[in-house]
């Protein structure tokens, strides 16, 4: 066992105080801090003793993963762990099934596109299914929202312009009408969009007005006119009225898995993914957006519920995932604790101060840093008078 040295990545979207205040440092920030990673993924690597994780993974894959590991997972650790903090909304984007990820990867390598072009789509071969946990009040919007969800939105809206789209919806042939609508949406004239947009920015502020105003939908359509204010006329703004909106409490969690359209909003969270980076944008940024690919991976089925409930677990709190590259668990400590792993581990801190002791190795936590746990070490003993701690294993 020994720390594990984050990654720190800074996006546009990132935030200056989040991750700054959780790791009581000064703030604001020089820049926005987006995420910090703690994994192998060969783009932006966590450090042991100075050293890229993957490269000290790669020196005895066995002893790093155990067997069982490494042998389903070619040698790799698979997943990535992240700290991410959003100020502003992330693009609206979606990531690869595992075969659409082998498929474009080797597509984009056989062209000549360099896998740090900002126009690559695929920087690895792998999927990306994640979960997240809440740390703040966290905002997300992900999934189609059930068609018939949507209509009663129109309905209300009363809006004409976006009302000549209606012909195109049928409860009954759900999928089939939400692709024929969102592709028509991202591929019309954006003098047309624009019109679209302001009529439908014109009907949501008459709605949210109205003393009879449903709560709920009122925070959907204020999260729209939102992303408007940041994007004026960007198509992402239409995508946004389609999607499910969530707002997060402390602790709960939401679950995505390929070819679902999302975007996190604003908040503080624990990520978990498969080992990758391969995103498809379909608007609210200025990166590369191929509406095509975005298109081909889309899942278009319609996702009543992302959340994850949380479940005891012994003395851990567990989220459920339907895959196998990653469990999370969260271990709220005040006293003395165990954390056992079967294979490789990653202990993240997430509030108060934790002592980890793993055979004759010690190490300290607090918020914002982890440790690195090898398959061939034995459980680990926590101690703390308060803290809060993630557990990544497989």
């Amino acid at each position: 066992m020994e720390l594990l040295d984050g990654s720190l990545r800074a996006y546009p979207w990132g935030s200056r105080t989040l991750i700054a205040e959780l790791k009581g440092e000064d703030a604001p920030a020089a820049r926005p801090e987006a995420e910090i990673w703690f994994g192998a993924h060969p783009g932006s690597p966590s450090t042991v003793n100075g050293v890229a994780l993957d490269r000290v993974i790669a020196e005895n894959p066995e002893a790093a993963l155990g067997a069982r590991v490494a042998e389903k997972f070619a040698g790799e650790l698979p997943f990535l762990l992240k700290i991410l903090a959003a100020d502003a909304p992330l693009s609206l984007q979606a990531h690869p099934s595992l075969e659409q990820a082998r498929e474009g990867f080797a597509r984009e390598n056989a062209a000549g596109i360099n896998v740090d072009a900002p126009d690559r789509n695929y920087r690895d071969p792998n999927h990306k299914p994640e979960l997240i946990v809440a740390l703040t009040d966290f905002n997300a919007m992900a999934g189609f929202r059930p068609l018939a969800r949507t209509l009663a939105i129109f309905d209300v809206l009363a809006c004409e312009e976006l009302n000549r789209y209606r012909s195109m919806l049928t409860v009954s042939n759900e999928a089939e009408s939400l692709r024929a609508l969102f592709t028509t949406w991202i591929t019309i004239p954006v003098s047309k969009r624009h019109e679209l947009i302001n009529a439908l920015m014109s009907a949501a502020q008459i709605y949210c007005d109205s003393a009879d105003a449903d709560p709920e939908l009122v925070a959907i359509l204020r999260n729209v006119m939102d992303l408007n204010d940041r994007y004026p006329g960007d198509v992402g703004v239409l995508g946004a009225l389609l999607l499910n909106y969530y707002q997060l409490k402390p602790g709960e969690a939401l679950y995505l898995d390929a070819g679902n359209l999302h975007a996190y909003v604003s908040g503080l969270g624990v990520e978990i993914m498969a080992n990758s980076d391969n995103v498809l944008r379909g608007g609210l940024t200025s990166k590369y957006v191929d509406v095509p690919e975005l298109v081909r991976v889309l899942n278009f089925n319609s996702l009543a519920d992302a959340s994850v409930v949380p479940e005891p677990k012994g003395d851990e709190i567990h989220y459920e995932v339907p895959i196998d590259e990653f469990q999370l668990d969260r271990l709220d400590v005040a006293g003395a604790a165990r954390a056992d792993h079967d294979g490789p581990m990653i202990v993240l801190c997430t509030a108060g101060h934790a002592t980890l002791q793993c055979g004759d190795n010690t190490v300290e936590l607090t918020p914002g840093t982890a440790a690195w746990v090898p398959a061939s070490d034995p459980e680990v003993a926590v101690s703390a008078e308060s803290a809060e701690l993630f557990l990544a294993r497989v």
